[in-house]
């Protein structure tokens, strides 16, 4: 059996190298801070992009990033920006990625987003296939003999920015960022290629969107999360008390 390296308790997928930091890099920032060990997988490195002089920059400025946040662990899958197709072959790389790390928790796009990449679409059947593909039995062949995982809870982001609709789901509910904003921002703005200074309007949207979110669980900045089961509770006092 392949020498496994330290579990991860959560995993979150992107399709690009700032997607995650877009959608929910305040609580990866959060789970950081509470000693959670956090990974990030990109399918693809994103290029190539309009600003960038190459894959070796973007990869750097996304590990500035998981290191402004504290992730523990980033891994980028050698699949093609602008070609990425949910596939047997792709859902199996990143099955592979899961029964290595382990993780307890995946978080990857929950919707499609009109007028950007279509990536992001293909990233959401990929991760729900590779879910299920981390938990197959007799197929060792095609994992390169890495043990069966298990993955208990999977959880949607959302980059529906342009949207009036929230995403359809099971669940929903908001995790508290206000202490880890900024951080969350800081991340973005590692991506210098992405985010040039006549950008800067979007990082003023970022702001307004957490905002909007927080504020429907009574936050000053929130991140939005579907989730892919209806959420239950056996004590309904601890459930609702917001300590927890």
């Amino acid at each position: 059996m392949p020498e496994l390296p330290e579990k991860l308790d959560v995993i979150a997928v992107g399709a690009h190298p700032d997607d995650v930091e877009i959608a929910c890099g305040g609580t990866l920032a959060k789970l950081a801070r509470q000693g959670y060990r956090v990974g990030i997988i990109d399918l693809t490195d994103g290029e190539p992009t309009p600003r960038s002089p190459g894959p070796e920059v973007r990869l750097a400025e996304a590990r500035k990033a998981a290191d402004t946040l504290g992730v523990r662990e980033r891994v980028t899958l050698d699949l093609p920006n602008r070609k990425l197709f949910d596939s047997f072959e792709c859902r199996v790389a990143l099955a592979k990625e899961f029964r290595r790390y382990r993780p307890e928790i995946v978080i990857g796009f929950g919707e499609k987003t009109p007028l950007a990449s279509p990536d992001h679409w293909q990233a959401m059947q990929i991760t729900d296939g590779a879910v299920f593909y981390s938990r197959l039995t007799k197929w060792d062949e095609h994992f390169d003999h890495l043990p069966v995982h298990i993955i208990q809870t999977h959880l949607y982001f959302t980059l529906a920015f342009r949207s009036l609709e929230l995403p359809p789901a099971a669940g929903r509910f908001v995790i508290d960022i206000s202490d880890t904003l900024d951080t969350k921002i800081a991340s973005v703005q590692c991506y210098e290629t992405q985010f040039p200074p006549e950008k800067a309007h979007f990082v003023e949207r970022l702001r307004a969107f957490a905002g909007q979110q927080g504020e429907t669980a009574g936050f000053q900045a929130g991140e939005l999360f579907s989730t892919t089961r209806t959420i239950g509770a056996h004590d309904l006092v601890k459930f609702v008390r917001r300590e927890h």
